[in-house]
């Protein structure tokens, strides 16, 4: 429907100003209305000249409230980080072994953004199944899900970590002490991550009324944990023997 209003003519800096508020639909993420809109609308007819190089085009509203909350969530996560890193080097008392811990957090970040992805495409097989299909945007919402992994997928490695080092300075050999902390603390490992794959498995994989606004957090949660929980007991305790090793020759040749 077009409309006209002539009734009052708005003038910023002495220039007119026309104001047109979009409203995109409920099932499209504002990030993804603001790209489209400045992409396919704007840069579109600034292509095929409609809009005169004299006239000047402003995206404000929400889209300026989205990029003030993009730019302080990146600020959160590089204070998550640092936090994270300095409460492991406060509880290990050593600078170099909460590192050992922190190569899961990348992991993490990719696992949840590949299970994002995994997902939508799930979620495309849908109506093939006779279910409905949805599809989840990687939406401001959904980068929460990092900053709650930050905080969660260091745990199982803490276990591994700790449990090493404690079996080295008992007397056991590297690899030894490796192993052993490893089989020792599987079952744990398993426990915590089974669980909370099974609680958050139904926000995730049902689709229902509302979920749509949560599952993108809860499927980086989910796919970051079991990302890391495999990594913590296959890829961690080979880098945690190295580690071990190279800092005991140093150590010797010093």
């Amino acid at each position: 429907m077009e409309t006209v209003d002539t009734s009052s003519v708005r003038r910023v800096n002495g220039r007119r100003t026309v104001t047109l508020n979009i409203i995109p639909p409920r099932s499209v993420a504002l990030e993804t209305g603001v790209a489209m809109v400045r992409n396919d609308v704007i840069g579109a007819l600034r292509e095929a000249g409609e809009i005169p190089a004299e006239v000047n085009v402003d995206i404000s509203g929400a889209s300026d409230q989205l990029q003030a909350t993009q730019e302080a969530l990146g600020g959160n996560y590089v204070v998550a980080v640092l936090l994270v890193y300095l409460l492991l080097v406060a509880i290990f008392t050593h600078w170099g072994y909460p590192l050992l811990i922190m190569t899961t957090i990348p992991v993490g970040i990719a696992s949840g953004i590949l299970g994002l992805a995994l997902l939508n495409g799930l979620g495309e097989l849908m109506p093939l199944l006779g279910l409905p299909g949805f599809s989840q945007p990687f939406d401001m919402i959904s980068m929460l899900g990092f900053l709650i992994l930050m905080g969660t997928v260091v745990n199982n490695p803490i276990l591994i970590v700790h449990e090493a080092l404690t079996n080295r300075r008992g007397g056991m050999a590297v690899a030894e002490s490796v192993s052993e902390a490893v089989r020792s603390r599987l079952r744990p490992i398993a426990m915590t991550t089974i669980t909370t794959v099974c609680g958050l498995a139904p926000l995730v994989l049902i689709p229902g009324e509302g979920t749509e606004l949560y599952r993108g957090v809860g499927a980086i949660v989910l796919f970051g944990l079991l990302g890391t929980a495999i990594v913590t007991v296959t890829f961690l305790p080979a880098l945690t023997a190295t580690v071990l090793r190279l800092t005991e020759r140093r150590a010797a040749s010093s």
